[in-house]
């Protein structure tokens, strides 16, 4: 802590905005592909997808293989209900993280932020 009555404290001093790393043109490509039509070639977002889409698959490949096995009216081996659970894990986790994805950079547009 600094004697100088005017310094103020390093504390209570609000965070400053971090200068934006995004050149002008990536900027308005991320606002328009967002907002009219494009491909989104941000890393963060399409390895997010990919992680989302495949944590997805496997877990409800894992529930349709259970299922298979636990419910013997429907006489289905075990794989089958775990090749239905995987497709379903596949559409789920394609749409779930698209809309996540789609809802996440709306907001952060209307915030300013096209990074």
């Amino acid at each position: 802590m600094s004697d100088n009555p005017v310094e103020p404290d390093p504390v209570s001093v609000p965070d400053q905005p971090q200068p934006q790393s995004v050149s002008a043109t990536r900027a308005s490509y991320n606002l328009f592909s967002d907002t009219v039509i494009g491909v989104n070639t941000r890393k963060s977002d399409n390895k997010f997808q990919a992680i989302f889409i495949g944590i997805s698959i496997l877990v409800l490949a894992a529930v349709g293989g259970l299922i298979a096995v636990w419910n013997t009216e429907w006489e289905m081996p075990w794989y089958a209900g775990a090749l239905l659970g995987a497709f379903a894990g596949l559409v789920f986790g394609t749409f779930a993280s698209g809309i996540f994805l789609m809802v996440y950079r709306a907001w952060r547009h209307v915030q300013g932020k096209h990074d």
